[in-house]
């Protein structure tokens, strides 16, 4: 019989397991950032450079069609999603989608802050999904692809119809480079690249379908819009941004640190690779849950479960047994056990989530990392309950 209170012999060569910033690619070194035009003009012709091919690179990996507009954009995901909420919406109805946190961020947006009375929010309990059925695409959609605080994502993009009438609006920014998005049913997708592909954050990636740039010219929304924000003028696209002419200053040292990500996205085999790398890493989790009795899937519906940001709770009789209050303890001592040997860094569920583990399993995580993280889980759970018991 395993021990489980004795510390396992392998330790994960990377313990960087956060859902964001996530873990740097295999081999990854400053060194490889030496390119990088530091202390020159991002409008010089260096700096445009790297922007446009940090474009085209994302185009060619993430498989974007050559009619969709890809433009960096600032403020990480959030400042990408709250363009097109701002520039976009209100021209027809809306339905908001929530899950989790973030897709409930965006409905607060939408709800209280533009206040648009024609709003529909669809909503379901961490762990599921809201009847995707009942979505009325006559209206503007807004979900995200992939509830990072959840685990949950849309199992594809069946569900949205060809000959929609609004605008489809999708944060897909722990989706991107792991996961097939249906460019031909997504409007507007929006993504950072500190998640999947582990790069520096700040900023954002906003990609447009030709509706999205046709509303964006037929249509001026009743509020004013910070400079940020602005997309188009005269009525027309700023096409410069999309070809790396950006909105303020970006960080060169992140874009070249970017462009290494994807360089390396494309000698793997490009989105392929990236997927096969993320789905191998969600199937060691999955077998070690289907063999565990302490732990669960946050993700009720296997279709639905996340390779990215995998969340789990401990369902173990006696922990369930406790006070709320005392489960989340529970969970963040198992990860505060995990902290301070070393073996896996900043695996605590999201803050607004409920109470377990988040585990990033990305393609820059190595399998063979996550296989051993799994015997210090089990580890952590064990001395974690000893101790409960040793208190009683």
């Amino acid at each position: 019989m395993t021990d489980f209170t004795a510390k396992p012999d392998v330790r994960p060569a990377n313990p960087n397991f956060s859902s964001g910033p996530c873990s740097k690619r295999p081999g990854w070194s400053l060194d490889g950032l030496s390119d990088a035009p530091l202390g020159r003009s991002h409008r010089a012709k260096p700096g445009k450079a790297k922007l446009a091919e940090a474009i085209e690179l994302t185009r060619k990996v993430l498989q974007v069609p050559e009619d969709y507009r890809i433009g960096i954009v600032p403020a990480s995901d959030t400042g990408a999603v709250e363009m097109a909420l701002w520039s976009m919406l209100g021209a027809r109805g809306v339905d908001m989608l929530a899950w989790e946190s973030f897709g409930a961020g965006w409905v607060t947006d939408v709800v209280k802050q533009l206040k648009l009375d024609n709003a529909r929010v669809l909503q379901a309990p961490y762990g599921e999904l809201p009847d995707l059925a009942e979505v009325n695409f006559s209206n503007d959609v807004v979900f995200t692809w992939n509830g990072t605080t959840s685990g949950v994502r849309v199992p594809n993009g069946d569900w949205i119809p060809a000959d929609r009438e609004g605008l489809t609006i999708c944060d897909a920014t722990s989706a991107a480079f792991a996961q097939d998005l249906a460019f031909d049913k997504l409007d507007v997708v929006t993504f950072s690249w500190q998640k999947v592909l582990g790069g520096e954050a700040a900023h954002g990636v906003l990609i447009l379908s030709p509706r999205a740039v046709e509303r964006l010219e037929s249509y001026t929304p009743a509020w004013p819009l910070p400079k940020i924000f602005r997309l188009t003028k005269g009525g027309k696209l700023i096409e410069g941004i999309f070809r790396g002419e950006t909105i303020n200053t970006p960080s060169m040292l992140c874009v070249e640190d970017y462009l290494d990500a994807l360089k390396w996205s494309d000698d793997i085999g490009g989105l392929d690779g990236l997927r096969a790398r993320a789905d191998a890493n969600l199937a060691v989790l999955a077998d070690w849950v289907a063999q565990t009795g302490w732990v669960d899937f946050l993700a009720s519906d296997p279709a639905t479960r996340s390779n990215t940001s995998i969340c789990l709770k401990v369902v173990d009789a006696e922990i369930q047994s406790l006070a709320t209050d005392q489960q989340a303890a529970f969970a963040k001592a198992i990860v505060g056990a995990l902290d301070a040997e070393g073996v896996a860094y900043d695996i605590g569920a999201y803050r607004d989530a409920p109470s377990g583990l988040r585990i990033w399993a990305g393609a820059t995580v190595e399998t063979s990392d996550l296989k051993a993280l799994t015997t210090w889980l089990d580890w952590a759970f064990a001395a974690e309950k000893s101790k409960l018991a040793q208190a009683a």
